[in-house]
């Protein structure tokens, strides 16, 4: 959740940053194609779907962070991608871990 806040809940307890990252990168083949339609113009399509897998990834390492922290909820998610090497890019995803009130 991107907010600091959880809707009609109380935060009893910040229990530090959840985290998961990735570094993801495509096939060379796919590549090559995103290189001639960066030319050409038109959305790179395999670099969406490589950026939406990644996302994912690190989404569900961070959320698995968080259960073994034993935290109801995350809040103030955000994201952050760095470029490693090539075509490779690492997604990192995190946000604050919190106990909320029964």
């Amino acid at each position: 959740m991107n907010s600091t806040e959880v809707p009609g809940r109380e935060i009893t307890e910040i229990l530090g940053m959840a985290q998961g990252h990735t570094v993801f990168a495509i096939w060379l083949g796919k590549d090559l194609s995103a290189l001639v339609r960066l030319i050409l113009g038109g959305e790179l399509t395999e670099y969406t779907e490589m950026m939406g897998r990644a996302r994912t990834v690190a989404n569900n390492r961070m959320i698995a962070q968080a259960v073994e922290m034993e935290a109801d909820a995350i809040i103030n998610v955000r994201y952050m991608t760095t470029s490693v090497v090539g075509s490779a890019a690492e997604l990192f995803a995190y946000g604050t871990a919190v106990k909320l009130k029964k």
